[in-house]
């Protein structure tokens, strides 16, 4: 796997500086369980990423980025709440049959789920993008009667590709219901519509920004050398609180191709991107230095942003 380069976005390039050594004893990075790995200071030791998932969703992350020495700081800039079309969906499970139900990210699962238990758990076929998203309905699937199937990923974990490869189970209509979050785009429906497919999308949930702030975790965030966005929601809502200073250029290490566009958009010159979304477990090889080279991006740094972020998000 390699970090994409292609036209669509901006040329990439090492963050301005790898995640910092000079607090570490012994003059290099330091490994885990080792003794006298850091000097006695009164204070935690300054970010090297900043985690902005919805507060509850970054322990996965942390957990990854601890085993490779790299002090986290959570910042949640996002969280979900009801969309417009939230209530509407039992009843729509309840009076309609569709061919696939779409769902696209685990927020949209977990939301999903509880309109179709609300709407007495009827017969429905999955098609999922994401391994996280389909980890979701895992356990529903262990213990139900075989009333909900998860029947079909698309060969890369993006929107554009379910929508170019979801299979047609009708030679007539073939219907199509897509609970999205209110913010998403066009390009689902679109490509499914352009293929013959009748699509019923429903808004059931949003995304806002977190408003409390507070100031004391603000600061050292500013100052980390990457921030980890798993959505162009969160990137907007980081982008704002990141007015306050100068010129603020650190590293973006995205989720996938979705975030890295936007973040190209914006203006950031310093963007990371894994471009095979939903790889399991980062890999690399240690070198003396305590530096590691990745194996999916063979990029020389100390831990690779974008890929370590894409192996522990859906």
């Amino acid at each position: 796997m390699a970090l994409s380069s292609s036209s669509h976005l901006l040329p990439f390039s090492r963050p301005p500086a790898t995640f910092p050594r000079a607090r570490h004893a012994g003059g290099g990075r330091g490994r885990a369980g080792a003794t006298g790995r850091f000097m006695a200071c009164s204070s935690p030791p300054p970010p090297d990423v900043v985690v902005t998932r919805e507060r509850g969703k970054n322990a996965k992350l942390i957990a990854a980025l601890e085993k490779h020495n790299v002090q986290s700081l959570e910042l949640p800039l996002i969280k979900h709440v009801e969309g417009p079309d939230t209530d509407r969906l039992s009843a729509v499970l309840r009076d309609e049959k569709f061919d696939w139900i779409t769902i696209t990210s685990p927020e949209a699962a977990a939301v999903f789920l509880e309109g179709w238990k609300a709407a007495g758990n009827p017969k429905v076929r999955i098609a999922v993008v994401g391994a996280g998203t389909e980890r979701v309905f895992d356990e529903v699937i262990q213990y139900n009667d075989g009333s909900l199937e998860v029947a079909f990923s698309p060969s890369k974990a993006m929107g554009k590709f379910l929508a170019s490869e979801l299979p047609r189970t009708t030679e007539t209509t073939c219907k199509v219901l897509y609970p999205a979050s209110a913010k998403a785009g066009h390009e689902i429906q679109n490509g499914l519509s352009n293929r013959g497919f009748e699509v019923t999308r429903l808004n059931t949930y949003t995304t806002v920004p977190v408003q409390d702030v507070d100031p004391l975790i603000l600061k050292p965030a500013l100052s980390a050398p990457v921030v980890a966005v798993a959505s162009p929601s969160a990137l907007r809502a980081w982008l704002n609180l990141a007015s306050q200073v100068d010129n603020w250029g650190n590293a973006i290490a995205c989720i996938g191709e979705t975030t890295a566009s936007a973040a190209k958009k914006f203006g950031l010159k310093s963007i990371y991107y894994p471009t095979t979304p939903g790889l399991d477990g980062p890999q690399g090889v240690e070198l003396e230095d305590g530096q590691f080279t990745c194996t999916r991006c063979w990029r020389l740094v100390d831990i690779c942003g974008g890929c370590i972020l894409n192996s522990v998000l859906p």
